[in-house]
């Protein structure tokens, strides 16, 4: 099973909901439990460190989903890398006073140590500016021009006399004409997600300077013919029975609204990307001219496979088991994770060039979808630097704080919100209530009565046994959860799974015991310290360092997934060592919670 560079990845997990009983034999709509998997989350912009809202949109369920397949013990590749080419790394290049070559290599080291110290579990995290993205990305061109999938087209374009340039899309800013936000950028509105054109905008201006004294001009381009894909993309999306509404109902719209699937352009007039005219291009006159970020991006996820397999010093055909079917990759599962803003490139562009290409590339099978993570009333935005952003978070607390609270709040049905109550209220009751003192009392206890070793004697009894059945049809309920990424539900199963441990203990009250029955109340002790692995094992890929700390706590690196929970139950055998853990989450005063509120309500420097 590959690893990471990102740290072992282990399967532990949990959540709170309702009565598991039942639930055990219930077959929840989802993924075939396959062998392989290859699993891609959409790839940051390079622009600037990212804000929880980007984290909870992709990155972080992809990296739960990759936990827990690794933890089944399936063969798991999770790529991403940064997102290097377009506008928005040239303009924030230009803010920063560096080349854009250099900004960008600096900047993909930051969001890889950002995204390590969050505990994303990437088997390797690329750059879409890497050569092996120059070659796939100009080898996707040519074989689409070839197949008559891509064509030159003189369109019109804005012009800015100031800067003495054509104006890439998102170069241009103004007022949306769907929504009336005034910072729209002229391919997208930000705030209502609509796809624009430039001369769509109202007051349109130049993101370089300001300048308003801006002309339309005629210039050449390359397009996708993506409309002539569209019965094959229409086929193929409606065969994916078990994507959740909000993936196939964007990308039906995009198919069958207005005037259907449009054409469209993949270069842009930028001096920093891949170049458009190479040797071998089926055409001429695109000197100049780069493609454009949304052609590149996604074919980042194939290059990216190279990437990693090269650092391993690997033949081609290593990464080609991934994505190729006719070198191994039939039977590979691959699912994205990605916001609702990403959903027509990935359901129809990125699709397209594959199915266009005429080469058996991999197909997506799954794509979870999420809506946005608001903020406190408002919306996270990176360009307006609103929200709390990923290295400010992580200076506040450990990441498994955010992990949690993240996950356990995703946007799947709707957007949701975060706000600094409810985050201080989920962090004390769930982690801190729950989670954290049961491993306090249990650990404390032993060693005041027993000393630092799982204890020998006494049996089971009914209450033991009723447990074990509960937590049985809990974790089949869990697993059946979690192969769905139903993450929000998986959530609540792992917080019930806590809780029944915390129930257990209340009941048996192995202190009282103990003064009358101390046999009895070694046999509760030592059930409730391999319950301690047990929740590791389980919590893991929603909190991978603290689940790291109970099995070092727990004296075992055995995390092997309970199949048998009456047997995971007997791991830890009695004269087993353990120590007691410091305190694994500390609860969120009123008053931290009022000073980063307070600290976090305006721009970000």
């Amino acid at each position: 099973m590959p690893h990471g560079a990102f740290g072992r990845a282990r399967a532990i997990w949990r959540f709170g909901g309702a009565p598991a009983k039942g639930r055990a034999n219930r077959k929840i709509a989802g993924l075939p439990d396959m062998k392989r998997y290859l699993i891609t989350s959409a790839l940051p912009y390079i622009n600037g460190i990212k804000h929880l809202g980007n984290l909870v949109g992709s990155q972080l369920p992809a990296d739960l989903f990759a936990r827990y397949q690794r933890g089944r013990g399936r063969e798991v590749l999770f790529l991403c890398a940064t997102d290097e080419h377009g506008t928005p790394a040239e303009l924030a290049a230009a803010k920063a006073g560096k080349p854009v070559a250099e900004y960008c290599a600096e900047m993909h080291q930051v969001q890889a140590d950002i995204a390590r110290r969050f505990g994303l579990s990437f088997d390797h995290f690329g750059r879409s500016s890497s050569p092996q993205n120059h070659r796939m990305t100009q080898h996707f061109a040519k074989v689409l021009g070839e197949n008559g999938l891509i064509e030159v087209v003189t369109e019109k374009q804005v012009y800015s006399k100031a800067d003495g340039r054509f104006l890439p899309d998102r170069y241009i800013e103004g007022t949306c004409p769907n929504c009336g936000y005034d910072k729209a950028r002229g391919d997208q509105c930000e705030n209502c997600t609509k796809q624009l054109d430039p001369t769509d905008l109202i007051e349109p201006r130049s993101a370089i300077s300001g300048s308003t004294d801006l002309e339309v001009r005629e210039t050449k381009h390359l397009y996708l013919r993506q409309s002539l894909l569209r019965d094959e993309l229409d086929k193929w999306i409606d065969s994916k029975t078990d994507w959740p509404v909000l993936t196939t109902s964007i990308a039906k719209k995009w198919l069958h609204d207005g005037d259907g699937l449009q054409d469209r352009g993949i270069t842009r007039d930028l001096s920093w990307g891949i170049p458009a005219q190479f040797p071998g291009a089926p055409w001429q006159g695109m000197e100049g001219k780069v493609f454009y970020v949304w052609f590149d991006a996604p074919i980042e996820y194939i290059s990216c496979a190279g990437e990693w397999a090269q650092a391993r010093g690997a033949a081609d055909a290593e990464w080609e088991r991934w994505w190729r079917t006719d070198k191994g990759a039939e039977d590979v599962t691959y699912v994205q994770f990605m916001g609702k803003d990403n959903v027509p490139f990935h359901t129809l562009s990125f699709p397209a060039t594959l199915i266009g290409s005429r080469e058996p590339w991999k197909l997506v099978d799954h794509l979870k979808s999420f809506n946005y993570l608001n903020y406190d009333g408002g919306q996270f935005s990176t360009s307006q630097g609103r929200g709390v952003f990923m290295d400010q978070a992580l200076a506040i607390l450990p990441a498994d704080y955010w992990r949690w609270w993240l996950l356990s709040h995703a946007p799947e049905s709707s957007d949701s919100e975060f706000t600094w109550e409810n985050f201080q209220q989920s962090v004390n009751k769930d982690l801190a209530d729950v989670l954290g003192n049961f491993v306090s009392r249990v650990t404390k206890f032993c060693r005041s009565k027993f000393g630092e070793a799982v204890p020998e004697g006494g049996a089971w009894g009914e209450r033991e046994r009723a447990l074990i059945d509960d937590l049985t049809a809990r974790i089949r309920a869990y697993e059946d959860l979690m192969q769905a990424m139903e993450v929000r539900k998986s959530a609540q199963e792992l917080r019930a799974i806590w809780v029944a441990g915390n129930e257990y203990l209340q009941s048996a009250a192995p202190w009282a015991t103990f003064k009358e029955d101390p046999e009895t109340a070694a046999a509760q002790v030592r059930l409730a310290l391999n319950l301690i692995r047990l929740y590791a094992v389980l919590s893991a890929p929603f909190i991978p360092f603290t689940a790291e700390r109970m099995l070092q706590a727990m004296g075992t690196q055995d995390d092997s997934w309970p199949d048998d929970v009456e047997q995971a139950l007997q791991a830890l055998a009695p004269g087993h060592a353990f120590t007691v853990p410091d305190v694994l989450f500390a609860k969120i005063t009123d008053e931290q919670r009022e000073e980063w509120q307070s600290r976090f309500s305006g721009q970000r420097d």
